[in-house]
């Protein structure tokens, strides 16, 4: 079982109609959630303090969120990465990415007074936001900010980034920081955004080893992805030995997105989802924080992410979609909407290259293996 967090004030976090990161996605999957009948007890958080921001953010930079959170002009907002096609400025969006960074805090605080094991929070996964800048419709890093309330008490975290993009923000906030193992599976940098993630990054000073990276080639499907991980995941933990493991699981790296060239299958997400909570259970004392994080396409986000809380809560994934549901989200479901929550099978025809691409994926991951070897293998 797990606690669900959320409140209504997650909506504020709007950068406009024609934004992907739009707040229709919950809207969506609480819908989903509500006609498929699984009972909805949802937990709602403060929101962060300035104060808490400051943990991992530098004070200049959320001076300037705060100005312009309130109309102010002159503040900079470019040299913050604010004001760009990304992250554009908006009437309180410093309260609005409070709320975000609140729920997942309070996650982790759940966690540490052995209140909770399992908590998801139905928002956030802001894992691009960096220090002193906004980048990839992140403001501030809501997952940086719960682990770092968890170093502070003298744990141990893992954090793992099932996002189609790399999770560049929280590697580059603990690249130092022997406390914190960061593992991102993700698209190749070499292809698309932020251009990060590659496997030589592997962490600086006495955190030599404890950045993880492994980057799949465009189209990359479910049986070379999932093979990585076993490869990866499963031993580092083992040897990390964290006192809780923090999963950021975007949705994006879905087949149907249109915002990179993964190939993974909802099977394959419910596949991850699992192993991330045996692996919590195994290696991280049964302690498990989830976040939400990328996921574009209507179709698909709210299946997906339902999925994931069927999984956390251990309830049946049931097969049909509710024709209620389907009705009233058509307009962004499009004309063809799925009929089921897991993807048909086989769910696309074959991509032409797939043994190029297998070898290609095949080398990168021994050439990772091979430097992750002296550190922890």
């Amino acid at each position: 079982m797990a606690t669900l967090i959320h409140r209504p004030e997650y909506a504020q976090y709007d950068f406009g109609p024609e934004h992907p990161f739009t707040p229709a996605r919950l809207e969506m999957l609480l819908d989903l959630l509500r006609e498929l009948e699984v009972p909805l007890d949802l937990l709602a958080a403060p929101a962060a303090t300035r104060e808490d921001l400051l943990g991992v953010h530098d004070p200049a930079y959320v001076a300037a969120v705060e100005a312009l959170s309130r109309g102010e002009e002159g503040a900079g907002a470019e040299s913050f990465g604010l004001g760009t096609p990304d992250n554009p400025v908006f009437p309180g969006m410093d309260l609005a990415a409070r709320w975000l960074v609140g729920g997942a805090l309070h996650g982790a605080h759940l966690l540490l007074e052995g209140r909770e094991a399992h908590v998801l929070q139905l928002g956030g996964g802001l894992h691009h936001a960096q220090r002193d800048r906004a980048a990839g419709f992140c403001l501030y890093n809501d997952l940086a900010i719960a682990i770092r309330a968890m170093v502070d008490r003298g744990w141990r975290v893992a954090y793992l980034d099932l996002d189609l993009h790399h999770g560049d923000g929280v590697q580059s906030l603990f690249y130092e920081n022997d406390r914190v193992l960061t593992i991102s599976l993700h698209e190749s940098g070499h292809y698309l955004f932020p251009g990060t993630g590659h496997i030589h990054e592997l962490g600086g000073g006495y955190a030599r080893g404890l950045s993880i990276n492994v980057p799949f080639e465009p189209f990359t499907g479910p049986e070379d992805y999932l093979e990585a991980f076993e490869a990866v995941v499963p031993r580092v933990l083992e040897t990390f030995a964290p006192h809780a493991l923090v999963l950021q699981a975007g949705a994006d790296a879905h087949f149907d997105d249109p915002m990179g060239d993964l190939a993974l299958t909802t099977q394959a997400f419910e596949r991850l989802y699992r192993r991330a909570m045996e692996l919590a259970d195994q290696h991280a004392h049964g302690r498990l924080l989830a976040t939400l994080g990328g996921g574009y396409e209507a179709k698909v986000v709210a299946r997906v992410w339902a999925i994931l809380v069927l999984t956390l809560l251990g309830r049946p994934i049931p097969e049909r979609l509710p024709p209620r549901w389907l009705a009233r989200w058509q307009p962004l479901l499009g004309p063809e909407p799925p009929g089921c929550l897991h993807d048909p099978v086989p769910p696309y025809p074959p991509i032409p290259g797939a043994e190029s691409r297998h070898r290609h994926n095949q080398d990168t991951l021994a050439r990772l293996l091979d430097s992750l070897g002296r550190y922890w293998l």
